[in-house]
């Protein structure tokens, strides 16, 4: 009995020791505090009495060297701690330190200038921002100043802020309107100067055009709303997945709502249909199965209109509807673009999402070519110290690239890091290509190749990095400029080895090309289990997959066929299944779709792609939403590398053993 209880307190104090050890090795992660800064509020009375007050991000304490003594050790003080000091005139430099949980350290210093004469010759310097005149940036200096108080006049009884002599306040006015923004400047003296000024805030008031994206400031986005729907612009209540913008349309749909109750927005031009008929609108609803109606006016007759619906297939995520409007009267103009959410149903106080209202192609090539050095050869603007850039013959005309002609770019020796090239050319299409593919030919991978976009001016920029993964053969990357703002791109702009300096090393680029997002039609189906079925090669200790009759022909789904997965009691955690298809085609299609039943909700259902010898693979995970019925998932592969992928690998209740539970799925496609 008694070596029970030596061996017990062996346990407890050997895991008491381990967690001391964890919480060291914690504390170990923990960095110095950050944004350390301090601000010097000066008593205008000629005592010469300064309250310090520092602040820093992760401070547990400070250490202060006033500055105006020698051989000066420093005070310690506790956050909750005043800190004032008593100077002569003079100017003294204030040293403080913010000592972190596990004393490390972060250092500032300021020079101060304390002396019993006002400030003089104040300098203020007021500037509204380009993007968002609303947003105002205030900075001053004037000699003898310590502090600077500065009013922006939106506030009763305003509490100023305070700031250094030349370092900036900012500040975002919520209401168009005159303000009258004051500047204080303050020494140690009774006196202070002061100095005011009217600044005008309008009201956006830029006409809503195509694409609507709820991002700008100047465009005034006035939803006109009925049947007791209110359509306002907020602030993205999640930020992920398709949609990571800043800013978004709501809809609430109050209890009682009429069932066709909307709202609409009025553009500034008629809508021009005459190339592209195909709406595309990012949604995010509260439940799956809701009918989102999207209806085009005429701006003085209502009666001229048309109208599609389109269905959310998820809850609680973002997703990308489609609106055909190939069969629209063009012999009419349309300037009003209205939404419905959950339409033939009564409000029930759901809360709806909408952002990036756009008009593209209904059908688009997959591929066009914007260079391949075969034709009329593009003028090359060198910079960063590199040779010309010539077009030359193909110096290896296998593999992915048997074209004639390319384009040679030498980095020679000790050019700059940021070294490239570019060249112009026609307005590129984004808004139905978002993705530039490229063909390069290096001597050594592991490199980053840089593709930028710029329109004339490079006012507008976009910019995406891939490392290259092959070396003395052609390699194609495919950049995804989804994310680009919106612009008028006109210049290409490459670069090699981007980050390191020239060592004469010679590249070739060639064919680059406007990738479609949505090329030829907006999903192609690739295995739906009704003609011939796939030799499924499950793993992981289930039982054989099986193509059964479709267990729940309603819904989602109603075909006559489905997989059928039983994950096997004690089954692998990551027990699951795999297919093998020649048409995973993930540059035109960058999403896959699959609908998919389970007993439960709220598991893991993972899906992967391979290459033929799983030297390459991608996965994601989606969390499900229902059970018991069938539910559609869409999983995002547009961040997957480039290559040829030909499995299918799916899991289900991924990171929990088996527990005899049945899982099907079924109709799988390639979606934009």
């Amino acid at each position: 009995m008694k070596n029970i209880i030596v061996l017990f307190i062996l346990l407890v104090f050997a895991s008491s020791c381990k967690k001391d050890i964890d919480n060291l090795k914690e504390l170990d992660n923990v960095n110095a505090p950050t944004n350390l800064t301090a601000i010097f509020d000066i008593t205008q009375d000629n005592s010469g009495l300064v309250t310090i007050v520092p602040e820093a991000e992760g401070a547990t304490k400070y250490r202060v060297m006033f500055g105006d003594t020698i051989d000066e050790t420093p005070t310690e003080y506790d956050l909750i701690d005043i800190i004032t000091h008593t100077y002569p005139e003079g100017v003294f430099n204030v040293d403080i330190t913010a000592v972190g949980l596990t004393g490390t350290t972060s250092n500032y210093n300021h020079d101060l200038n304390v002396t019993y004469k006002a400030p003089e010759d104040l300098e203020v310097t007021i500037t509204q921002d380009v993007t968002n005149p609303s947003m105002v940036s205030v900075t001053a200096k004037a000699t003898y100043a310590t502090i600077m108080d500065i009013y922006f006049g939106d506030v009763p009884d305003e509490d100023p802020v305070h700031t250094l002599p030349e370092e900036y306040a900012t500040h975002t006015y919520v209401e168009p309107g005159d303000y009258i923004i004051r500047v204080v400047a303050k020494s140690a003296a009774a006196e202070t100067t002061e100095f005011s000024d009217t600044i005008t805030i309008s009201a956006a008031s830029d006409p809503v055009t195509l694409p609507i994206t709820f991002e700008s400031f100047t465009v005034n986005y006035a939803f006109t709303d009925f049947g007791d729907v209110v359509s306002t612009v907020v602030d993205n209540p999640d930020p992920s997945g398709i949609n990571t913008t800043v800013k978004v349309a709501q809809s609430v749909k109050p209890v009682g709502a009429a069932e066709w109750g909307g709202s609409f927005l009025t553009l500034g031009d008629p809508i021009d249909f005459s190339t592209n008929k195909l709406f595309k609108v990012k949604v995010w609803s509260p439940k799956a199965g809701a009918v989102v109606k999207l209806k085009v006016e005429n701006l003085d007759d209502g009666n001229i209109a048309y109208e599609m619906d389109a269905t959310t297939t998820v809850s609680n995520q973002w997703e990308e509807l489609q609106f055909d409007y190939s069969a629209i009267d063009l012999s009419n103009t349309y300037q009003k673009v209205v939404i419905f959410f959950d339409f033939g149903n009564v409000g029930d106080d759901a809360t709806y999402y909408f952002d990036d209202v756009k008009l593209v192609q209904a059908s688009t090539p997959s591929t066009l070519m914007v260079e391949n050095f075969e034709g009329e050869v593009p003028v090359f603007t060198a910079f960063g110290n590199i040779a010309d850039v010539v077009v030359v013959a193909n110096p290896d005309p296998t593999g992915l690239n048997t074209t004639e002609n390319t384009a040679m770019m030498t980095k020679t020796s000790a050019s700059e890091v940021w070294a490239g090239c570019f060249f112009e050319t026609d307005l590129l299409d984004l808004e139905n290509f978002s993705k530039i593919k490229v063909k390069i030919w290096s001597p050594k991978s592991g490199i980053v190749v840089k593709l930028k976009l710029e329109n004339t001016d490079a006012s507008i920029v976009h910019e995406v990095d891939i490392t290259n993964t092959t070396a003395n053969a052609w390699e194609e990357l495919v950049y995804d400029f989804s994310g680009a703002p919106v612009a008028d791109y006109v210049k290409v702009v490459i670069f090699f080895d981007f980050g390191n300096p020239g060592d004469d090393t010679i590249y070739y680029f060639d064919e680059i090309e406007l990738a479609n997002d949505g090329g030829g039609s907006s999903s192609l189906m690739f295995q739906d289990f009704e003609a011939e079925i796939p030799v499924f090669t499950a793993f992981g200790n289930i039982a054989d997959i099986e193509v059964v009759s479709n267990p729940d022909p309603t819904g989602l789904n109603t075909t006559a066929n489905s997989a059928k997965m039983v994950k096997t009691s004690g089954a692998e955690v990551w027990a699951g299944c795999f297919f093998e298809s020649s048409e995973i085609d993930i540059v035109t299609y960058s999403k896959i779709q699959f609908s998919a039943w389970s007993p439960v909700s709220g598991i893991v259902i993972k899906l992967k792609l391979e290459n033929a010898d799983a030297s390459i693979v991608y996965e994601v995970d989606i969390t499900n939403t229902t059970a018991n019925a069938w539910e559609d998932l869409i999983y995002d592969f547009s961040d997957a590398p480039a290559a040829d992928y030909v499995k299918v690998v799916v899991f289900f209740d991924f990171d929990n053993p088996g527990d005899d539970s049945v899982y099907y799925f079924d109709q799988f496609q390639l979606t934009n």
